[in-house]
């Protein structure tokens, strides 16, 4: 095999063309790396600027957050505090209302033992006077009965003895009794007890006059009633008042009766001062009714 050796005519050129070209590359390669180079660098810087932009609105929005959750972390516990104070205070002061209500309910349920313990103790005061009081009722009927009893049976011995006394000529008109006391505001009170039984055994009709007498003047005292029924003993009872100025020495009592008259003088005469004397005759009792005792 037999080799042949071409000439290098276009080597030199070539050299310079590819020389060029690989020239015309690197500096083509250069302004494309200096355009991409100011391209990255933009594109960096647009990067960064946006990276920088993000991370201070993500750290303006983590600061918000934080406080967000700063402002209700404090207004949760603010809250909190402020609940758990009003509902301490609350339960205190409800416990404290509590307390006092079961004081006073206690207070009440003493009371109301109190009150129970004294209307049984008033109850069996009050038993006890029922029993006492009517056994003080059945004591007063049966000596009412006895009472009734005996005034028949005195009744029926007057009338006897009365029979006897008009058969035997009657009794003359007497006087038992007489008295006359003091009373307040410038009254008195009289009282006199008669006798009379007529000879025919029949009631009379007695007209009494109560004079009061002086060494220069008299009063006749006005009588109410003015005439009475007598058949056996006659109370003659009432009041009146002195006249203004006018002092007896002597009471005179006129009575007349079945066809008898008698009269009768007093000494005007009145006992020690009564101490227990009401103030005014709005305060007196009844006109007593009871026998002159002499």
């Amino acid at each position: 095999m037999r080799l042949k050796s071409a000439p290098r005519l276009c080597q030199q050129p070539a050299r310079v063309l590819c020389q060029d070209s690989v020239s015309y590359d690197v500096g083509h390669d250069a302004h494309l790396s200096y355009s991409h180079y100011q391209q990255s660098n933009a594109l960096i810087n647009s990067s960064l600027i946006s990276n920088k932009q993000r991370g201070a609105s993500t750290l303006v929005l983590a600061l918000f957050v934080v406080t967000v959750l700063v402002t209700a972390g404090v207004g949760l516990a603010f809250g909190h505090k402020l609940g758990y104070q009003r509902g301490y205070y609350s339960m205190q002061a409800e416990t404290q209302q509590a307390v006092i209500t079961s004081k006073e309910a206690t207070q009440e349920l003493k009371d109301l033992r109190l009150s129970s313990k004294i209307a049984t103790n008033e109850a069996a005061t009050a038993k006890q006077e029922l029993e006492i009081s009517l056994a003080n009722l059945k004591e007063l009927r049966e000596n009412q009965q006895e009472l009734t009893v005996e005034n028949k049976q005195l009744a029926q011995l007057n009338e006897v003895y009365a029979e006897l006394v008009s058969e035997n000529g009657g009794m003359p008109l007497q006087i038992f009794g007489a008295k006359i006391k003091p009373l307040p505001e410038n009254a008195f009170e009289y009282g006199f007890d008669v006798a009379m039984l007529a000879s025919d055994g029949k009631a009379k009709r007695l007209k009494p006059t109560l004079t009061l007498l002086n060494d220069n003047d008299f009063v006749e005292v006005p009588l109410e009633p003015a005439s009475y029924t007598i058949d056996g003993i006659t109370r003659i009872r009432g009041r009146f008042m002195m006249p203004t100025g006018f002092k007896p020495l002597q009471v005179k009592l006129s009575l007349n009766a079945g066809g008898q008259e008698l009269e009768q003088l007093y000494d005007w005469k009145l006992g020690d001062k009564v101490d227990s004397m009401p103030l005014s005759l709005l305060d007196l009792p009844e006109v007593d009714e009871s026998p002159i005792e002499p």
